[in-house]
């Protein structure tokens, strides 16, 4: 007869996921490009990394709604529908639509999603105001055969933010990403042009308001709460400070770039570093041998909820292609049958 004592610990997956904490998992950068050279340059850099890294470290998602001509919709909704069928197997490629509204939505979703659903991570939809636009993409989507393609979807309004928990609660919805530029235009001029920079984006009320509220909708459904961009794209300095902001103060765990010069300053700050890896790594070895009963290590009582965070830290270490440890990795790693 076996004992406890002999038994296996569990898989800190097995027992320490509850309702809401890592329902859904993401690469912590969403990279966006929408012009035909640009988009193949992501898409090459993206392997490369994959390389570097030992796994997909940051999202593709080729973009329509910006990307595309005026008039030249349905040609720009083929290009991309053939770079992610040609992506490398295993990358995570997505595309921004037009929004539900848009003449060319119907078109871009026949076209990319009825082509490449299969192929692709995800269908960021603009411009969502409601559950009932989240409801016209769903239907749109299943209409295309593409009925297990997670939707992302862009909170850009007051009344999107005021609707952002239902959004959320919605279960082909993935992540909600914050939708910073038009979000300040939407205010009639009542926000002002700073709102939209890299410093003022995190002090003016309003803006502040509605990012803690969508980081907020997003975690109470177990969804991804995915940051705005920051244009400034060759001020590193303000590029690294916004995304240490959104990592470390605003609860986000993804930032989208608009620059290849953004993705690893956005890994470097959602990543944890060597001594939170080394840590977590302790107490989940010490929490396993327990049983994953309370216990107190180095005078700290812990227990599922804080055991619970500290996997968080490793499997976002993992995202993000940092080093582990040999117990931690084993961890994360599928087992070879």
């Amino acid at each position: 007869m076996t004992t406890v004592s002999e038994r296996a610990p569990a898989h800190p997956a097995a027992v320490l996921l509850g309702a809401q904490a890592g329902a859904v998992s993401l690469p912590v950068c969403d990279h966006y490009s929408g012009v035909e050279s640009r988009m193949k340059e992501s898409l090459a850099l993206q392997a490369e990394m994959a390389e570097e890294f030992g796994a997909c470290v940051f999202d593709v998602t080729l973009d329509c709604e910006d990307g595309a001509p005026v008039g030249g919709e349905a040609e720009h909704a083929a290009l991309v529908t053939e770079l992610a069928l040609a992506a490398r197997p295993g990358m995570r490629v997505g595309v921004r639509v037009h929004p539900v509204d848009h003449p060319a939505f119907a078109g871009d979703v026949v076209t990319i999603a009825g082509r490449a659903g299969q192929r692709l991570s995800h269908l960021m939809v603009p411009k969502v105001e409601s559950v009932a636009d989240v409801e016209q993409a769903v239907a749109a989507l299943d209409a295309a055969d593409a009925e297990t393609l997670p939707l992302h979807v862009l909170i850009e309004s007051p009344f999107a933010v005021h609707n952002a928990f239902d959004i959320a609660a919605h279960p082909r919805v993935q992540s909600l990403s914050f939708g910073l530029m038009d979000f300040v235009s939407a205010h009639a001029g009542a926000i002002p042009a700073e709102g939209m920079g890299a410093a003022g984006q995190f002090t003016h009320p309003l803006v502040v308001r509605a990012k803690l509220a969508i980081a907020s909708a997003a975690h109470a459904h177990g969804k991804v709460p995915s940051h705005c961009v920051v244009t400034e794209f060759n001020d590193m300095d303000a590029m690294r400070t916004a995304a240490r902001k959104a990592a470390r103060e605003f609860g986000y765990t993804r930032m989208w770039s608009i620059h290849p010069n953004q993705i690893r300053p956005i890994l470097e700050a959602f990543a944890p570093d060597e001594a939170q890896i080394q840590i977590a790594t302790n107490i989940l070895l010490k929490a396993a041998a327990a049983d994953w009963a309370p216990t107190q290590i180095d005078g700290t009582l812990h227990d599922r909820a804080s055991y619970r965070h500290f996997w968080q830290v490793l499997t976002r270490a993992h995202a993000t292609g940092r080093a582990l440890p040999p117990e931690a990795k084993a961890w994360l790693t599928p087992a070879v049958s």
